[in-house]
């Protein structure tokens, strides 16, 4: 493992190739979603990252947004939890002979990564459940919110030949519900006393470089600590069809910058969830993007096409 973090009309002519290194130390690893990966390559973890643009020209659709791929299903044992109370999530991952998986490849520390988001993407989870000998996996969850919600179970099982896969599964949340609108696109965030503002710029087809920088109390952070592995763990998601993009940052110091290299799968807005670890804790940031067309599409329309979050201008 690299040491160096539902579907829409046109969620099947799109690929998605974020791509970045994970952890300190090492190279970029360009990333794809899970599906789009050849045999034997991890989405973001593993393998140099061939076969992205052969991939991409085949328009297979990013992670999550299947419940079955590869000879494998997400079974949510638990389908519906209650709204602002303590509950468990419950659910296992079975193989096409309809057994639960017990054996996975361990990356980034863990055998499975479970991330859960409301479908308007005001609420983000990024959980660590615990697994039975029989393979079911639980994990306690307090949401805040009703509605309808996603949730990605993101691993490798153990099986010979068996590649990385993000398996996605509905969610509901009981109680009132009130829904919620995207938040608008800006470049700063706030959380827990933290400043984190991000730089780049996102385009759909096109490699660029997001750089969310951190501060606190006007003073930048430059002792960020390892969090599975690395300074910063980024999860992209697509609003619409919430198409699963995870990535990892490329090799540096311990902030104030995590730079990660990134490309969108298609114009169109997306919410990122940069997860960082100070002082013992794990704190998320959260920003509303909007990817721009490449250059080429807008160029042809007489458009600027500028994916950059507001307030910067390029």
């Amino acid at each position: 493992m690299n040491n160096a973090l539902r579907t829409t009309a046109f969620a099947a002519a799109l690929a998605a190739t974020f791509g970045a290194a994970y952890g300190v130390g090492r190279g970029v690893d360009p990333l794809v979603a899970a599906e789009d990966r050849p045999a034997g390559q991890r989405g973001g973890h593993d393998g140099a990252g061939e076969g992205g643009a052969e991939a991409a020209a085949a328009g297979h659709a990013p992670g999550g947004l299947q419940i079955s791929a590869g000879g494998y299903t997400l079974a949510l044992e638990t389908p519906v939890v209650p709204a602002g109370s303590r509950s468990e999530i419950r659910f296992a991952v079975k193989d096409d002979s309809g057994r639960k998986v017990t054996a996975y490849r361990r990356e980034h520390g863990k055998e499975l990564h479970f991330i859960l988001a409301s479908t308007d993407l005001t609420q983000y989870r990024h959980l660590h459940p615990v697994r039975a000998a029989d393979g079911t996996w639980s994990t306690p969850v307090d949401l805040p919110e009703a509605g309808g919600y996603r949730v990605f179970a993101d691993f490798t099982p153990a099986a010979a030949g068996a590649e990385n896969l993000t398996l996605g599964a509905d969610l509901a949340v009981s109680g009132a519900y009130r829904p919620a609108a995207l938040p608008a696109p800006a470049a700063v965030a706030e959380v827990d006393g933290y400043r984190v503002t991000l730089g780049g710029e996102l385009r759909a087809g096109q490699a660029g470089e997001l750089t969310p920088s951190i501060s606190r109390n006007g003073r930048p952070v430059t002792d960020l600590e390892p969090y599975l592995g690395a300074y910063g763990h980024l999860v992209a998601l697509r609003a619409g069809d919430l198409a699963y993009l995870h990535v990892h940052p490329e090799e540096g110091d311990p902030g104030p910058v995590v730079s990660f290299a990134a490309t969108a799968p298609s114009a169109g807005t997306y919410r990122l969830f940069l997860d960082f670890k100070h002082q013992g804790k794990v704190r998320t940031a959260a920003f509303t993007v909007r990817a721009a067309a490449p250059a080429s599409d807008a160029e042809g329309h007489g458009e600027s096409g500028s994916g950059a979050p507001a307030g910067h201008t390029h």
